[in-house]
């Protein structure tokens, strides 16, 4: 047995010094169900209520501007301003770009963090530290080092109704072309990798693979199966124990309830929605994945994520925005205004974001060339500063959390870190930050090592 000394932090799957001998856990490598129930136990112990909280992350690939969402800059020279003009929002002060109308309706449901910031402008690296809250990532060097935030608090709390993925990626989780990138679980294991649907759920007869049992396959047959398989992977470990074995375990335990139960059928059945809800949040794939999101924590999934790709506007930025922005403002208020009249708002938190924000100067199109010769003018990548939006699981609502400066370029005040964004969430699904989980290597790696919970938000 390992005993730990020192401060008493979480350690594995949850367990401080104090409760690992307590409740005399051994093999807490293992990453079984049973060591997710014996985590959700030990963090419990540690100080942190049971909540039933569930979190849907819109991730906007590419990186989306700053000025030209919810951080407008009218003040600033024309090339940094950008094309469009800021408006009202029911909240006094909160001012977003005109091309979300329909969030300015709704601003009292959500909070913009306008000083996020982690200073690359490196993509791959930008992702990994907004999805996993460390850096150390690039172009060159894409492979990811830690775990998707998403993947450490399934695992500890995993799913919060039985039958249903605790971890689902609508329509896959991807992070600049990576799938899943960032959003896998990385040395957790690869049972904490998102369920991806697959498909669009804005086309017609919309269905999710592996949901249904192949011809001729009874539930009772599968069950003999699967009562043998279990039979000879139970002698397969007594031999040997192992990461693999254990996963598989997982792996197998998911599947089955998925496909014999209809509590997971039932909620990835987005049809079963009204025709004017689905007309609420867009007929198009980001409106619909956000449906389906909301489907799926209402039905007890504790992590969703949507992938909104195509946000890399060096030039043409005009026409990227002006098809995105719409989709984006039509989504984001549908969910708020539904999860508000569903009595959801305290159990679902709401995080719109990408990797970065895009330079606060607008280009001259040329990317490198002679002006205008990729397209019209636009924005490079940027990691001074970013927006990200927050809103529901608890947290205040029609707050601006921070500043940036005259153009936009750096944060002014109460500069912000991806660790704070990460603190905020583990604080509303109730999980202990100082969780330690061991990588490939054996060595211990805190869950968040950075930042505290954003108090503007509690």
């Amino acid at each position: 047995m390992k005993i730990l000394a020192g401060k008493s932090k979480a350690n594995c799957a949850g367990v401080n010094r104090r409760s690992f001998l307590q409740v005399g856990l051994a093999g807490m490598g293992s990453l079984s169900l049973a060591s997710i129930l014996r985590a959700k136990e030990a963090n419990r112990q540690i100080g942190r209520a049971t909540k039933q909280t569930s979190v849907i992350l819109l991730w906007l690939d590419g990186g989306p501007s700053q000025h030209d969402t919810y951080d407008p800059k009218p003040e600033a020279p024309r090339e940094y301003a950008g094309i469009w003009n800021p408006i009202n929002t029911v909240v006094p002060g909160m001012d977003i770009t005109e091309l979300f109308p329909l969030q300015a309706k709704v601003a009292d449901k959500f909070s913009i963090l306008r000083s996020v910031h982690h200073d690359t402008g490196d993509h791959f690296n930008g992702a990994h530290w907004m999805l996993t809250g460390r850096g150390g990532v690039n172009g060159a060097m894409k492979a990811g080092k830690y775990p998707f935030i998403g993947s450490v608090a399934t695992k500890v709390v995993g799913a919060r109704q039985p039958g249903m993925p605790p971890y689902v990626s609508v329509p896959y989780g991807m992070s600049v072309g990576l799938r899943p990138g960032y959003f896998g679980g990385h040395y957790l294991g690869n049972q904490y990798d998102p369920f991806n649907t697959g498909g669009d759920p804005n086309a017609a007869k919309f269905s999710v693979n592996n949901l249904t049992l192949p011809k001729n396959l009874t539930v009772s047959r599968l069950a003999d199966r699967r009562s043998l398989q279990k039979h000879f992977d139970g002698l397969r470990r007594y031999a040997e124990v192992s990461k693999e074995f254990a996963a598989l375990d997982e792996f197998e335990q998911q599947a089955f309830e998925l496909v014999t139960g209809d509590k997971a059928r039932i909620a990835f059945d987005i049809e079963q929605e009204s025709s004017e809800l689905r007309d609420r949040y867009g007929r198009n794939s980001w409106g619909q994945s956000t449906l389906l999101a909301r489907r799926l924590v209402e039905a007890g999934t504790t992590f969703v994520t949507c992938h909104f790709g195509g946000w890399d506007s060096h030039w043409d930025h005009q026409a990227t925005m002006e098809r995105h922005l719409p989709k984006v403002d039509q989504a984001v208020s549908a969910l708020f205004t539904d999860l508000d009249q569903r009595g959801l708002s305290d159990q679902v938190l709401v995080i719109v974001m990408g990797e970065f924000g895009r330079s606060p100067k607008m280009n001259n199109g040329g990317n490198g060339g002679p002006p205008l010769s990729k397209g019209t003018p636009g924005r490079d990548h940027w990691g001074g500063a970013l927006s990200v939006l927050m809103g529901g699981g608890g947290l205040k609502g029609g707050q601006v959390v921070g500043s940036t400066n005259r153009l936009g370029e750096k944060p002014a005040s109460r500069p912000l870190r991806p660790g704070d964004i990460h603190h905020t969430i583990f604080h509303v699904l109730g999980i202990n930050p100082e969780i330690y989980f061991n990588d490939h290597t054996g060595r211990p790696n805190i869950a968040i090592d950075h930042g505290e919970v954003i108090s503007e938000l509690i």
